[in-house]
């Protein structure tokens, strides 16, 4: 698994004008291929008008799947410059869809190129990205008497708690950087007079 990847911080729109045709960018972060495509749909549905909903997506934190479509612009022009945009920005878990609306004057190849391009581009800029990183899983089991107590103490030193449920015991979910488990191992025990019960669980991605 990749340590951190990059991912767009909202979605939202950025609309830009080049020789009077108007190209509107649409971003959002993707967790599936198919809130990706779910994304493109509504797109296309609210710009049914438009001369071209291009699009393109990245989905896995190591960039496995890359998709991208021109929707009748010439070849190579729109989806493949977009994609290229995304993957030179680190970006993954995101869709973009560019749509243009025809203004009349012809672009050229290279033009649309730039203009495909430089859409998701200046859209990244206007939304902002941000950094996940990769953490270990874990859970806690404590008993109610110092549990409010080991809250505090955890988030004191930054530790992020995911979740935490009451029950006979209290079992707090957190995470953890992999680097940094024994020596939370040895936090814990200190911290709870060894009456603490730590048990590792899978990877999962934050944010940074």
């Amino acid at each position: 698994m990749q340590d951190e990847y990059r991912t767009v911080a909202r979605a939202g729109v950025h609309e830009t004008e080049i020789n009077r045709s108007r190209f509107l960018c649409a971003l959002a972060p993707a967790a599936t291929e198919r809130e990706a495509q779910e994304f493109i749909a509504a797109v296309r549905k609210e710009h049914a008008d438009a001369t071209h909903n291009c699009w393109a997506y990245v989905i896995g934190a190591d960039a496995s799947t890359q998709k991208a479509s021109d929707d009748g612009e010439p070849g190579g022009t729109a989806g493949v410059p977009m994609l290229q945009m995304l993957l030179r920005r680190d970006m993954r878990y995101v869709v973009a869809v560019v749509t243009r609306y025809y203004g009349g004057v012809k672009l050229g190849a290279g033009g649309l190129i730039r203009a495909y391009g430089g859409a998701v581009g200046e859209a990244l800029d206007a939304l902002g990205t941000l950094t996940r990183r990769r953490f270990r899983l874990a859970t806690v089991t404590v008993d109610h008497q110092r549990a409010g107590k080991l809250q505090n103490d955890l988030r004191a030193t930054g530790r992020t708690v995911r979740d935490v449920r009451y029950d006979e015991e209290v079992t707090l979910e957190i995470g953890l950087p992999d680097a940094d488990v024994d020596a939370f191992r040895a936090w814990l025990a200190d911290a709870t007079a060894g009456t603490a019960r730590f048990e590792p669980g899978g990877e999962a991605y934050g944010d940074a």
